[in-house]
Protein backbone atom coordinates (compact mmCIF):
# COMPACT_ATOMS: atom_id res chain seq x y z
CA UNK A 1 0.00 0.00 0.00
CA UNK A 2 1.28 3.30 -0.80
CA UNK A 3 1.30 5.06 2.82
CA UNK A 4 0.58 8.53 2.57
CA UNK A 5 1.96 11.23 5.63
CA UNK A 6 -0.44 13.80 4.98
CA UNK A 7 -4.64 14.40 4.26
CA UNK A 8 -2.89 16.70 1.52
CA UNK A 9 -1.51 13.69 -0.08
CA UNK A 10 -4.55 11.86 0.48
CA UNK A 11 -6.90 14.16 -1.43
CA UNK A 12 -3.91 14.53 -4.31
CA UNK A 13 -3.92 10.80 -4.51
CA UNK A 14 -7.92 10.66 -5.01
CA UNK A 15 -7.88 13.11 -7.69
CA UNK A 16 -5.53 11.29 -9.79
CA UNK A 17 -7.48 8.08 -9.36
CA UNK A 18 -11.48 9.28 -9.61
CA UNK A 19 -13.06 10.44 -12.84
CA UNK A 20 -13.30 13.87 -13.08
CA UNK A 21 -17.11 14.18 -12.47
CA UNK A 22 -16.86 11.93 -9.69
CA UNK A 23 -14.14 14.08 -8.13
CA UNK A 24 -16.26 17.12 -9.22
CA UNK A 25 -19.69 15.44 -6.99
CA UNK A 26 -17.36 14.56 -3.87
CA UNK A 27 -16.00 18.25 -3.62
CA UNK A 28 -19.02 20.20 -4.21
CA UNK A 29 -21.45 21.55 -2.43
CA UNK A 30 -25.24 23.74 -3.49
CA UNK A 31 -25.72 26.62 -5.51
CA UNK A 32 -22.63 28.95 -4.99
CA UNK A 33 -21.25 26.15 -2.29
CA UNK A 34 -21.61 28.96 0.45
CA UNK A 35 -22.45 26.86 3.39
CA UNK A 36 -19.26 24.55 2.06
CA UNK A 37 -17.10 27.18 2.04
CA UNK A 38 -18.81 28.70 5.38
CA UNK A 39 -18.26 25.49 7.33
CA UNK A 40 -14.60 25.17 6.50
CA UNK A 41 -13.82 29.09 7.12
CA UNK A 42 -15.86 28.63 10.43
CA UNK A 43 -13.38 26.24 11.37
CA UNK A 44 -10.40 28.21 10.60
CA UNK A 45 -12.06 31.47 12.51
CA UNK A 46 -12.06 29.57 15.66
CA UNK A 47 -9.20 29.92 17.24
CA UNK A 48 -7.63 27.45 20.06
CA UNK A 49 -6.62 28.78 23.83
CA UNK A 50 -4.09 26.96 25.23
CA UNK A 51 -2.81 26.91 29.10
CA UNK A 52 0.87 26.07 29.20
CA UNK A 53 3.14 24.79 32.72
CA UNK A 54 0.72 21.36 32.96
CA UNK A 55 1.47 17.77 32.88
CA UNK A 56 0.36 16.57 29.93
CA UNK A 57 2.92 13.67 29.72
CA UNK A 58 0.06 11.27 30.08
CA UNK A 59 -3.24 11.64 27.55
CA UNK A 60 -6.08 9.71 26.06
CA UNK A 61 -8.27 10.39 23.26
CA UNK A 62 -10.54 8.14 23.92
CA UNK A 63 -14.29 8.84 23.94
CA UNK A 64 -17.73 6.96 24.06
CA UNK A 65 -20.65 7.17 21.87
CA UNK A 66 -24.14 6.23 23.26
CA UNK A 67 -22.01 3.48 25.20
CA UNK A 68 -19.90 2.49 22.67
CA UNK A 69 -16.12 3.13 23.41
CA UNK A 70 -13.88 5.15 21.01
CA UNK A 71 -10.37 5.07 20.63
CA UNK A 72 -10.57 8.15 18.82
CA UNK A 73 -13.42 11.25 18.89
CA UNK A 74 -14.07 10.50 15.18
CA UNK A 75 -16.48 8.30 13.51
CA UNK A 76 -17.26 7.35 9.64
CA UNK A 77 -20.05 9.66 8.52
CA UNK A 78 -23.15 8.07 6.31
CA UNK A 79 -22.01 7.77 2.58
CA UNK A 80 -24.41 6.61 0.51
CA UNK A 81 -22.48 6.70 -2.38
CA UNK A 82 -19.33 4.59 -0.88
CA UNK A 83 -19.27 1.92 -3.77
CA UNK A 84 -17.90 5.16 -6.36
CA UNK A 85 -15.05 5.21 -4.32
CA UNK A 86 -13.72 2.10 -3.46
CA UNK A 87 -15.76 -1.43 -4.22
CA UNK A 88 -15.82 -2.97 -0.91
CA UNK A 89 -18.40 0.00 -0.02
CA UNK A 90 -19.58 0.30 3.50
CA UNK A 91 -17.76 -2.89 4.48
CA UNK A 92 -14.34 -1.91 3.43
CA UNK A 93 -15.25 1.55 5.65
CA UNK A 94 -16.00 -0.64 8.50
CA UNK A 95 -13.28 -2.36 8.72
CA UNK A 96 -11.09 0.33 8.64
CA UNK A 97 -12.99 1.72 11.56
CA UNK A 98 -12.93 -1.63 13.55
CA UNK A 99 -9.13 -1.22 12.99
CA UNK A 100 -9.12 2.32 14.42
CA UNK A 101 -11.13 1.40 17.40
CA UNK A 102 -14.04 3.46 16.23
CA UNK A 103 -17.67 3.01 14.61
CA UNK A 104 -18.71 3.70 11.13
CA UNK A 105 -22.44 5.02 10.00
CA UNK A 106 -23.87 2.55 7.45
CA UNK A 107 -26.30 4.56 4.52
CA UNK A 108 -29.60 3.19 3.38
CA UNK A 109 -28.58 4.15 0.23
CA UNK A 110 -25.04 2.21 0.38
CA UNK A 111 -23.38 -1.08 -0.94
CA UNK A 112 -23.29 -3.59 0.08
CA UNK A 113 -26.17 -5.01 1.74
CA UNK A 114 -26.51 -3.94 5.42
CA UNK A 115 -25.94 -7.41 6.94
CA UNK A 116 -23.06 -7.67 5.15
CA UNK A 117 -21.65 -4.75 6.49
CA UNK A 118 -22.22 -5.97 10.21
CA UNK A 119 -20.24 -9.39 9.36
CA UNK A 120 -16.84 -7.25 9.36
CA UNK A 121 -17.76 -7.42 13.88
CA UNK A 122 -17.38 -3.13 13.71
CA UNK A 123 -19.26 -0.95 15.73
CA UNK A 124 -22.27 0.25 13.24
CA UNK A 125 -24.87 2.79 13.36
CA UNK A 126 -27.48 2.13 10.36
CA UNK A 127 -29.00 5.88 8.79
CA UNK A 128 -32.25 5.50 7.38
CA UNK A 129 -34.25 7.23 4.93
CA UNK A 130 -37.94 7.70 4.48
CA UNK A 131 -38.42 5.46 1.82
CA UNK A 132 -41.91 3.83 1.73
CA UNK A 133 -44.92 2.72 4.24
CA UNK A 134 -44.64 1.93 7.86
CA UNK A 135 -44.56 -1.89 7.31
CA UNK A 136 -41.61 -1.35 5.31
CA UNK A 137 -40.17 0.58 7.85
CA UNK A 138 -40.63 -1.79 9.98
CA UNK A 139 -38.61 -4.69 8.41
CA UNK A 140 -36.15 -2.56 7.93
CA UNK A 141 -35.68 -1.84 11.87
CA UNK A 142 -36.12 -5.47 12.62
CA UNK A 143 -33.21 -6.28 9.85
CA UNK A 144 -30.86 -3.24 11.48
CA UNK A 145 -31.85 -5.12 14.79
CA UNK A 146 -31.35 -8.47 14.03
CA UNK A 147 -27.72 -7.93 12.35
CA UNK A 148 -26.87 -5.93 15.61
CA UNK A 149 -26.23 -2.57 14.67
CA UNK A 150 -25.75 -0.27 17.80
CA UNK A 151 -28.39 2.83 16.91
CA UNK A 152 -31.08 3.97 14.02
CA UNK A 153 -29.74 7.47 12.74
CA UNK A 154 -32.60 9.19 10.69
CA UNK A 155 -31.85 12.13 8.41
CA UNK A 156 -33.92 14.92 8.13
CA UNK A 157 -32.82 17.42 6.37
CA UNK A 158 -33.38 16.14 2.99
CA UNK A 159 -36.60 16.51 1.96
CA UNK A 160 -35.91 17.49 -1.39
CA UNK A 161 -32.07 17.26 -2.89
CA UNK A 162 -30.19 20.77 -3.08
CA UNK A 163 -29.21 22.54 -6.11
CA UNK A 164 -26.14 21.15 -7.21
CA UNK A 165 -24.15 22.88 -9.94
CA UNK A 166 -21.50 21.02 -10.37
CA UNK A 167 -23.60 17.29 -10.60
CA UNK A 168 -25.54 19.79 -13.07
CA UNK A 169 -22.91 20.70 -15.39
CA UNK A 170 -21.35 17.31 -15.59
CA UNK A 171 -24.74 15.60 -16.18
CA UNK A 172 -23.99 13.34 -13.56
CA UNK A 173 -26.69 10.80 -11.72
CA UNK A 174 -25.51 9.64 -8.46
CA UNK A 175 -28.78 8.12 -7.80
CA UNK A 176 -27.63 5.94 -11.30
CA UNK A 177 -24.13 5.77 -10.53
CA UNK A 178 -23.99 2.97 -8.08
CA UNK A 179 -26.63 0.20 -7.05
CA UNK A 180 -28.91 0.44 -3.86
CA UNK A 181 -29.34 -2.85 -2.44
CA UNK A 182 -30.90 -2.01 0.74
CA UNK A 183 -33.92 -0.95 -1.18
CA UNK A 184 -36.24 -3.68 -2.63
CA UNK A 185 -37.94 -2.83 -6.09
CA UNK A 186 -40.66 -0.34 -6.15
CA UNK A 187 -40.00 1.06 -2.40
CA UNK A 188 -37.70 3.62 -3.56
CA UNK A 189 -40.00 6.33 -3.28
CA UNK A 190 -38.24 9.80 -2.80
CA UNK A 191 -40.92 11.84 -2.56
CA UNK A 192 -41.96 10.62 0.79
CA UNK A 193 -38.86 11.79 2.51
CA UNK A 194 -40.51 15.61 1.97
CA UNK A 195 -43.83 14.00 4.80
CA UNK A 196 -41.43 13.15 6.92
CA UNK A 197 -42.17 15.12 10.39
CA UNK A 198 -41.60 14.72 14.73
CA UNK A 199 -44.76 12.90 14.82
CA UNK A 200 -43.73 10.47 12.31
CA UNK A 201 -39.72 10.00 14.43
CA UNK A 202 -41.82 9.86 17.53
CA UNK A 203 -43.81 6.79 16.39
CA UNK A 204 -39.92 5.54 14.45
CA UNK A 205 -38.69 5.77 18.15
CA UNK A 206 -41.66 4.01 19.48
CA UNK A 207 -41.13 1.03 17.29
CA UNK A 208 -37.00 0.09 18.34
CA UNK A 209 -35.23 -0.51 21.26
CA UNK A 210 -31.69 0.67 19.42
CA UNK A 211 -31.41 4.33 20.05
CA UNK A 212 -32.81 6.67 17.98
CA UNK A 213 -30.22 9.15 16.37
CA UNK A 214 -31.69 12.53 14.22
CA UNK A 215 -29.18 14.03 12.17
CA UNK A 216 -29.41 17.49 10.00
CA UNK A 217 -30.47 19.60 12.92
CA UNK A 218 -28.86 22.76 12.65
CA UNK A 219 -31.59 24.56 15.34
CA UNK A 220 -31.90 24.42 18.98
CA UNK A 221 -35.11 24.54 18.96
CA UNK A 222 -35.34 21.30 16.84
CA UNK A 223 -32.63 19.61 19.02
CA UNK A 224 -35.76 20.07 21.90
CA UNK A 225 -38.01 18.69 19.42
CA UNK A 226 -35.62 15.88 18.56
CA UNK A 227 -35.74 14.73 22.39
CA UNK A 228 -39.14 15.22 22.88
CA UNK A 229 -39.63 13.00 19.74
CA UNK A 230 -37.46 10.50 21.28
CA UNK A 231 -33.53 10.95 20.11
CA UNK A 232 -31.08 9.43 22.08
CA UNK A 233 -28.53 11.78 20.47
CA UNK A 234 -28.66 15.10 18.05
CA UNK A 235 -25.97 15.08 14.99
CA UNK A 236 -25.67 18.99 14.21
CA UNK A 237 -25.12 18.60 10.27
CA UNK A 238 -26.30 20.72 6.94
CA UNK A 239 -25.52 17.62 5.08
CA UNK A 240 -21.32 18.80 4.22
CA UNK A 241 -23.30 22.39 2.53
CA UNK A 242 -24.69 19.83 0.16
CA UNK A 243 -28.51 20.50 0.55
CA UNK A 244 -29.43 24.14 1.71
CA UNK A 245 -26.99 27.04 0.52
CA UNK A 246 -26.02 29.94 2.78
CA UNK A 247 -26.55 28.38 5.82
CA UNK A 248 -24.11 29.15 9.22
CA UNK A 249 -21.72 26.46 9.97
CA UNK A 250 -22.07 23.65 11.82
CA UNK A 251 -19.39 24.70 14.03
CA UNK A 252 -21.08 28.27 14.48
CA UNK A 253 -24.59 26.28 15.78
CA UNK A 254 -23.21 23.33 18.18
CA UNK A 255 -22.81 25.59 21.13
CA UNK A 256 -26.55 26.58 20.94
CA UNK A 257 -27.56 23.02 19.81
CA UNK A 258 -25.52 21.47 23.11
CA UNK A 259 -26.93 24.19 25.52
CA UNK A 260 -30.76 23.53 23.90
CA UNK A 261 -30.34 19.88 24.88
CA UNK A 262 -28.21 20.17 27.85
CA UNK A 263 -27.68 16.40 29.33
CA UNK A 264 -30.58 14.92 27.49
CA UNK A 265 -28.82 13.91 24.51
CA UNK A 266 -25.51 13.23 23.14
CA UNK A 267 -24.36 15.72 20.08
CA UNK A 268 -22.10 15.02 17.65
CA UNK A 269 -21.18 17.22 14.94
CA UNK A 270 -20.03 16.63 10.54
CA UNK A 271 -19.20 19.75 8.40
CA UNK A 272 -15.49 20.16 7.06
CA UNK A 273 -13.42 18.41 9.51
CA UNK A 274 -10.33 17.51 8.03
CA UNK A 275 -7.44 17.73 11.32
CA UNK A 276 -7.79 17.22 14.87
CA UNK A 277 -7.54 20.73 15.00
CA UNK A 278 -10.76 20.96 14.04
CA UNK A 279 -11.72 17.79 16.04
CA UNK A 280 -10.82 19.47 19.23
CA UNK A 281 -12.74 22.64 18.48
CA UNK A 282 -16.03 20.88 18.45
CA UNK A 283 -15.18 18.61 21.96
CA UNK A 284 -14.47 21.86 23.26
CA UNK A 285 -18.03 22.96 22.72
CA UNK A 286 -19.91 19.80 23.68
CA UNK A 287 -19.83 17.41 21.07
CA UNK A 288 -19.16 13.71 22.11
CA UNK A 289 -17.13 12.89 18.35
CA UNK A 290 -17.34 14.66 14.78
CA UNK A 291 -18.29 12.65 11.66
CA UNK A 292 -15.55 12.66 8.41
CA UNK A 293 -17.22 11.95 5.36
CA UNK A 294 -15.84 13.79 2.70
CA UNK A 295 -11.87 12.63 4.01
CA UNK A 296 -13.42 9.19 4.20
CA UNK A 297 -14.21 9.18 0.68
CA UNK A 298 -10.33 10.99 -0.10
CA UNK A 299 -9.00 8.21 1.76
CA UNK A 300 -11.03 5.37 0.28
CA UNK A 301 -10.24 6.00 -3.21
CA UNK A 302 -6.68 6.80 -2.60
CA UNK A 303 -6.28 3.25 -1.00
CA UNK A 304 -8.93 1.62 0.06
CA UNK A 305 -9.61 0.63 3.64
CA UNK A 306 -5.83 0.17 4.32
CA UNK A 307 -5.73 4.20 3.62
CA UNK A 308 -8.93 4.97 5.37
CA UNK A 309 -7.16 3.02 8.49
CA UNK A 310 -4.05 5.30 8.23
CA UNK A 311 -6.48 8.48 8.03
CA UNK A 312 -8.39 7.71 11.14
CA UNK A 313 -4.73 6.92 12.48
CA UNK A 314 -3.35 9.99 11.46
CA UNK A 315 -6.57 12.19 13.16
CA UNK A 316 -5.82 10.32 16.17
CA UNK A 317 -2.36 11.58 16.66
CA UNK A 318 -3.12 14.85 15.64
CA UNK A 319 -6.25 14.86 18.70
CA UNK A 320 -3.15 14.00 20.74
CA UNK A 321 -0.86 16.44 20.11
CA UNK A 322 -3.65 18.72 19.40
CA UNK A 323 -4.71 18.32 23.43
CA UNK A 324 -1.09 18.06 24.59
CA UNK A 325 -0.43 21.31 23.24
CA UNK A 326 -3.59 22.93 24.65
CA UNK A 327 -2.45 21.80 28.38
CA UNK A 328 -5.04 19.03 28.48
CA UNK A 329 -4.68 15.28 28.48
CA UNK A 330 -8.28 13.74 27.42
CA UNK A 331 -11.50 14.77 25.45
CA UNK A 332 -13.04 15.17 28.64
CA UNK A 333 -11.08 18.61 30.04
CA UNK A 334 -11.59 20.46 27.05
CA UNK A 335 -14.23 23.52 28.00
CA UNK A 336 -15.42 26.68 25.75
CA UNK A 337 -12.48 28.39 27.45
CA UNK A 338 -10.52 26.72 25.32
CA UNK A 339 -11.43 28.44 22.11
CA UNK A 340 -12.27 32.03 21.26
CA UNK A 341 -13.28 33.44 18.04
CA UNK A 342 -11.12 35.51 15.80
CA UNK A 343 -12.05 39.35 15.49
CA UNK A 344 -10.86 38.72 11.97
CA UNK A 345 -11.32 36.17 9.68
CA UNK A 346 -8.27 33.71 9.37
CA UNK A 347 -6.71 35.69 12.78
Amino acid sequence: MRSFATAGEVADAAREALAPEVWEYVCGGAGTEATLRRNRAALDALLLQPRVGRDVSARSTVTTFLGVELALPVMLAPIGTIGLFDRAGAAGAARAAARAGTASFVSLLSVPVLEEVAQTGAALFFQHYTRSDRGWTLEMIRRVEAAGYRGLCVTLDSAVDGVRERELRNRFDRGAAQDRPNIAPGHDRRELQAKLTWPELAWLAEQTELPLLVKGVTHPDDAVLAVEAGAAAVIVSNHGGRQLDHQAATIELLGPVVESIGDRAEVIVDGGFERGADVVKALALGARAVLIGKAACFALAAGGEDALAETLERLRVEVDRTLALLGVTAPEELTAAHVRVSPRPFD
